[in-house]
């Protein structure tokens, strides 16, 4: 009975670590209400490539554009009809950089937010866990939303993310912040 009440808690220990080593996701809104509140305690990192922002749109809210994927132009995924996406190696680094820059270290609050949430902001938001940061979070539905699943407007990212709830964006890019390599 013993072995078998060790082993249920080595078990669940070892899930409960799993899971407190994933990212939790926060909505747009808790984010943006984060920034006004304590906007100079935390890092707000938009993850998308710079050239995807041209294109979507940016809010002034993030302190910093870091890429946790940048497109590689020169390998095309005929396949999904889009080029590769390769992790860019200093995202570590930069987002360790932009902390220092604002007096904050490897355990202040860091939010990512990608297009999506998925595909970039909450991996990004892993990856800086895995590498000793301590604090972070990811947007969920990042910034474009979800496409709608029925009607005419099917496929098209008109649900939730930081766009669809409102909050303040625009298609201006602010040179201080957008990453240039």
């Amino acid at each position: 009975m013993r072995l078998i009440l060790a082993a249920l808690l080595v078990t669940l220990g070892l899930s409960f670590h799993a899971s407190a080593e994933e990212a939790m996701s926060l909505t747009p809104q808790e984010t943006y209400d984060l920034v006004q509140k304590q906007g100079d305690q935390m890092l707000f990192v938009d993850v998308r490539d710079p050239i995807e922002i041209m294109f979507i749109g940016f809010t002034d809210a993030v302190d910093k554009n870091i890429p946790f994927k940048l497109a590689d132009r020169s390998t095309f995924l005929a396949d999904k009809g889009r080029f590769a996406m390769k992790t860019n190696p200093d995202f570590a680094a930069e987002v360790e950089e932009a902390l220092k820059d604002k007096g904050l270290s490897k355990d202040a609050l860091i939010v990512t937010m990608c297009r999506s949430g998925s595909s970039r902001g909450k991996p990004s938001a892993d990856y800086l866990l895995e590498r000793g940061f301590t604090n972070v979070k990811y947007i969920d539905h990042g910034f474009q939303g979800s496409g709608a699943k029925e009607g005419k407007k099917a496929g098209m990212r008109i649900v939730n993310g930081w766009q669809n709830d409102g909050l303040p964006w625009s298609m201006k890019l602010n040179p201080e912040k957008i990453y240039q390599p």
